[in-house]
């Protein structure tokens, strides 16, 4: 059976890991990547298509010249893209986030069976968690750096706009703000580091210690040496 100190640990970067799996649950889920104000011409007017959408569903309305709504409507991303590229990196982005859920997931299994057990395999006790942890981090970082390449890249925002209305003309400008679906991948990183940092304190005592005892005459009183 593993130490108390062991299990309070490992207990505390199952939680971690735990909460880190939930929030992916979240981003995924959520449609408040972004918000968009695209302004286009049209005969006799401008018009400004409004979005709200993530990474499979979102919202468009459309505005005429002194802010008249003429529509609201509900979209699928993927129906509503019609560049290969755009759609690409949709699909990337989703990859990226469902393969963080596993490794949350896994790093969350580590955790819990060393919080219980003392497993014999190196890779499933500490080793295994950092693998984990730091491949969730990464998967997340990659996440975030993808989508706001394809919004401002490629432009996305104004490719799902045109998708709401067919008669629009010349795009005269747009704006973008990320959502809190966006924003909360930070605090996924945040657990992921607090995970590693409690597994890191736990290796490094239970280091320091072995060293101590593979060393006991190092600290001996000289008389007991001499005896």
């Amino acid at each position: 059976m593993p130490s108390r100190k062991k299990t309070s640990m490992f207990a505390s970067s199952f939680c971690t890991c735990v909460c880190s799996f939930v929030v992916i649950c979240v981003v995924l889920a959520t449609p408040q990547w972004v918000s968009s104000e695209v302004r286009f011409s049209r005969t006799g007017s401008a018009v400004t298509v409004s979005l709200t959408y993530g990474l499979f569903s979102g919202t468009c309305e459309q505005f005429v010249d002194a802010g008249l709504q003429v529509s609201k409507t509900t979209f699928q991303v993927s129906e509503a893209l019609s560049s290969s590229r755009s759609r690409s990196l949709v699909v990337a982005t989703v990859v990226v986030l469902v393969l963080a859920l596993l490794s949350s997931l896994l790093s969350a299994g580590f955790t819990c069976t060393n919080a219980v057990s003392n497993p014999y395999q190196t890779f499933l006790g500490p080793i295994g968690v950092y693998t984990w942890n730091s491949l969730c981090g990464v998967l997340i970082l990659i996440a975030m750096i993808l989508f706001p390449v394809n919004v401002e890249g490629n432009k996305l925002s104004e490719e799902l706009a045109h998708s709401c209305s067919s008669s629009l003309q010349a795009q005269l400008g747009s704006k973008h703000n990320y959502g809190y679906s966006y924003w909360i991948m930070l605090l996924i990183l945040f657990l992921n580091i607090a995970s590693l940092v409690i597994i890191y304190f736990y290796d490094h005592t239970r280091y320091s210690k072995k060293k101590e005892q593979e060393r006991p005459i190092e600290n001996a009183p000289k008389d007991v040496i001499l005896f």
